[in-house]
């Protein structure tokens, strides 16, 4: 069986045991369907967030648990999961083995393939734990000690995973102003976004310099777009009465700073999204799109993909024959990649829009970003998600699922190369 068919069936096995165990009675408070506990399944091990019930008071002690475990499942992915157990057992994982892992983790070669699950490993341990005993301080005072511990836990591994699950009503609209919110929610999300590759080369300390090409990409492309939608955020909804206009100077730039970082992979709000302009919506989806980085918790086709996206049409127009960034060429095969991820993303997206959009009464913009808020595996919503209907959630269920392991495949096959038996003369088509 192909690697990516197998992590794919294996995707969907963790799905269907995760919706089984969020349909035992000790789970939830209120009876729910298989369609809202698949549907959460699914928004779990995708590390989505988009959810069609409140969690907070549906779901009891054990069913958060439950979800949690799917969220930590979904974000390690599952090859590392199982690494990670196999190590812990001692057995060794072998070579088909690493094999699946390679391409769970969306990487080109075996080297040091084990040395990175050791910082994945690290990151979400030290990461999650810095972050729930940091976030205890806003959540403790206000909800006690245990649930507060409890909170502390659930959004700190939430946050890191970029799955965006909250179990508060409203989202984090409550904590909107807490500076401890605004920076360690933040902060984990943007590290668990980045990549793993990235964490690994950036804590070794060996410099700017050495870094490698793809790992410049990202940090570049991260650098650019996270102080792009901070200040457009913020200059778009800076008077509207709905979402920034109530707040004082200081108060708006916090939103803005956790609204615009949060967009492209995690999914949290401190704001009513529903309430946003739609030309901010229409930047949401953009970036919803875009995504983070690659082996990474975060979704979209990749800041990496979108990056050399630009710097290909860039040299289109410079009327450049090779592809060139930091000192290294990009090869045809890259290029090939982006266009194939591109298009196929953008189908995808399209088809799902329209499919919804002839089964339900609703407007464009909160169908299409709903879409694109579950192909990025984000979460956020306009409230549109109670309103899917049967189909529509399956809709939403096959796109969440391509979204996360969609670009595993289509990696696979790009990486297979057939060599042609024949040349043919070249051919002249009109483009443009």
């Amino acid at each position: 069986m192909p690697p990516p068919l197998l992590l794919s069936v294996l995707y969907a096995s963790a799905i269907l045991l995760g919706a089984a165990a969020l349909m035992m009675p000790v789970s939830h408070t209120a009876k729910i369907s298989w369609s809202d506990a698949i549907f959460t399944a699914t928004s779990a091990v995708t590390v989505t967030g988009l959810v069609v019930f409140d969690i907070g008071t549906k779901l009891t002690f054990f069913g958060q648990v439950v979800l949690t475990f799917l969220i930590q499942l979904g974000g390690l992915g599952l090859m590392t999961f199982a690494v990670l157990v196999l190590g812990a057992l001692g057995l060794p994982i072998g070579l088909t083995g690493q094999i699946y892992l390679r391409e769970d983790l969306n990487q080109n070669s075996m080297h040091r393939l084990m040395q990175l699950v050791g910082v994945i490993l690290k990151a979400v341990l030290i990461c999650e734990a810095i972050g729930a005993a940091l976030l205890c301080l806003s959540f403790v005072p206000r909800l006690g000690f245990w649930n507060g511990l409890w909170q502390a836990v659930f959004h700190s591994v939430s946050a890191f995973n970029n799955a965006g699950f909250s179990t508060f009503s409203d989202g984090l609209v409550d904590y909107a102003t807490d500076p401890v919110i605004n920076l360690v929610i933040p902060a984990l999300f943007i590290l668990g976004g980045i990549g793993y590759s990235v964490l690994r080369e950036v804590a070794s300390g060996k410099g700017w310099k050495r870094y490698s090409l793809s790992t410049k990409i990202m940090l570049l492309g991260t650098g650019v777009l996270i102080p792009w939608s901070v200040i457009m955020f913020a200059v778009l909804e800076w008077s509207n009465p709905g979402t920034l206009g109530p707040y004082s100077v200081w108060g708006k730039l916090m939103i803005s700073w956790f609204q615009g970082v949060t967009t492209r992979t995690a999914g949290f709000n401190t704001t009513d999204i529903g309430a946003m302009h739609d030309s901010t919506v229409l930047m949401f989806i953009s970036l919803m799109l875009i995504g983070g980085g690659p082996a990474s918790t975060a979704g979209g086709i990749k800041v990496t993909t979108f990056v050399v996206m630009i710097l290909a049409t860039i040299a289109f127009f410079r009327r450049q024959t090779q592809l060139n960034a930091f000192g290294r060429s990009i090869g045809f095969e890259a290029v090939l990649k982006v266009m194939a991820l591109t298009a196929i993303s953008t189908v995808l997206v399209f088809v799902a829009t329209f499919l919804i959009l002839i089964t339900h009464d609703g407007t464009f913009l909160d169908i299409a970003f709903e879409v694109s808020s579950a192909f990025g595996t984000v979460g956020l919503s306009r409230g549109y998600t109670p309103e899917l209907n049967g189909f529509g959630r399956a809709v939403i269920i096959l796109v969440m699922f391509l979204g996360r392991v969609g670009p595993l495949t289509l990696g696979f096959f790009l990486a297979t190369r057939s060599v042609p038996r024949l040349r043919y003369p070249k051919g002249e088509i009109h483009l443009g």
